[in-house]
């Protein structure tokens, strides 16, 4: 099992816009395809910073659930288009990472 820890940087003024999406359109719509979402997080301090967390089992999983969300038509269609607006793209940053034995989030 593994993580995705997934930070991205919003565009100014945004971040209601960006936190509106993601839990009302693209965090149902991804778990809905199978995605295991962990937790969703804002900046305390800095006003442009959007961070969440995934959950994957394999490797093999991953990929099937990329294919299911980013290659479906409701995504490209009606997600996508939005995502620029609301976030600089170029500056995601994605980190895979694994639970530690003693940690609580196994």
């Amino acid at each position: 099992m593994f993580y995705e820890l997934r930070q991205y940087r919003m565009r100014p003024g945004q971040r209601d816009n960006w936190v509106k999406c993601m839990e009302e359109e693209i965090i149902p719509f991804q778990v809905s395809k199978g995605m295991v979402i962990m937790g969703s997080f804002v900046g305390e301090e800095d006003d442009g910073l959007y961070v969440w967390i995934r959950r994957f089992s394999s490797e093999e999983e991953r990929k099937q659930l990329y294919q299911d969300v980013y290659e479906s038509d409701y995504w490209k269609n009606e997600i996508a288009p939005k995502v620029p607006d609301m976030i600089d793209r170029e500056a995601i940053e994605v980190k895979r990472i694994m639970a530690t034995p003693r940690s609580a989030i196994q």
